[in-house]
């Protein structure tokens, strides 16, 4: 990861009078959505590039540790090893970013990765994910112990009603405890950007996340009834652009819900290399919050390894 955020003075005179120009955001969502994307070789390269921005994630009420055990054995041999072979590909060591859970599930996470021989981080959820309409300081705790556990990453999750109300100098103190809770762990900011209201509200919330001391600002926590969007998008990464001009720090910005196809995870990298640069299109400053969106790009693989797609039992999901 790169270095940590740790943040700015709160300066609202960065967020007074903004407004976001709505019409403009949408027709440059559309051109995202509607441009063609490359065929052949170059769909494989960043393809196989896109899985190395995936934290692979799994977040429901029936997790086990024998499923979190599959999903790390997954993150470790994202793709199987013949088509890597057949595309020369099986020796420069592709996994995903990370595997992102619940904090109960943070150990099972760290054993299963490091029986496979894996580095990659482990990040959970926290703060009364989803909603995050829990207690300060219980939200501060699940933090903590989350990290005791061995959680590289933790992805916070905003109090809504602090933003639909204004209270900007509260969200940005509440952030900032966040960030102390995390201690070395890195702070990804989840803005539940489907519950806030405008675009306007979106960059603000942006701007404060940052301020207080986030890595990462996410666009959803997968269960709102809109996810990451693509207007969205573009007003948290042009945040993120005028944050590095302001203060000359790196943000990364990770999308999660709802991406589920190949084609989504080329929008989406065609949005980086656009919006922020070449810089940005790595797994420190770059994520994809998935967690069908691998089963996809394999098969596309497959695909495009073999001339046909895959039945079923060729490509068994962890």
């Amino acid at each position: 990861m790169a270095p940590q955020n740790q943040g700015t003075e709160l300066d609202l005179t960065w967020i007074s009078e903004v407004q976001v120009n709505q019409p403009a955001v949408l027709r440059r969502a559309e051109q995202i959505q509607t441009r063609r994307t490359m065929k052949k070789d170059w769909q494989a390269a960043w393809l196989l590039k896109a899985v190395t921005f995936i934290d692979l994630t799994t977040l429901s009420g029936d997790d086990t540790s024998s499923n979190v055990q599959r999903l790390c054995y997954k993150a470790k041999y994202p793709i199987q090893e013949d088509l890597l072979k057949a595309l020369d590909m099986q020796d420069i060591g592709i996994t995903t970013a990370a595997v992102c859970v619940y904090p109960a599930r943070v150990c099972d996470a760290v054993k299963a990765l490091k029986d496979v021989g894996c580095k990659i981080p482990v990040a959970s959820v926290a703060t009364g994910f989803p909603a995050g309409q829990t207690h300060l300081k219980t939200r501060l705790e699940e933090i903590r112990l989350a990290v005791e556990d061995g959680a590289k990453e933790i992805d916070v999750v905003i109090n809504r009603s602090l933003v639909l109300t204004g209270q900007w100098e509260v969200l940005y103190d509440e952030i900032r405890q966040f960030r102390k809770a995390c201690g070395n762990a890195h702070l990804k900011t989840i803005l539940a950007t489907g519950e806030l209201g405008s675009l306007t509200n979106v960059y603000k919330a942006s701007m404060i996340a940052m301020m207080a001391g986030s890595d990462f600002i996410k666009t959803s926590t997968g269960k709102e009834a809109v996810n990451a969007t693509f207007p969205v998008a573009i007003v948290m990464v042009r945040a993120i652009r005028d944050f590095f001009w302001k203060t000359g720090k790196k943000i990364g910005f990770k999308p999660a819900g709802g991406i589920r196809t190949a084609k989504d995870s080329l929008a989406w990298l065609s949005l980086i290399k656009e919006e922020l640069g070449d810089e940005w299109l790595k797994p420190e400053l770059f994520r994809i919050g998935a967690s069908t969106l691998l089963s996809d790009i394999e098969r596309q693989i497959y695909h495009h390894v073999t001339g046909r797609y895959a039945a079923y039992h060729d490509l068994p999901m962890a």
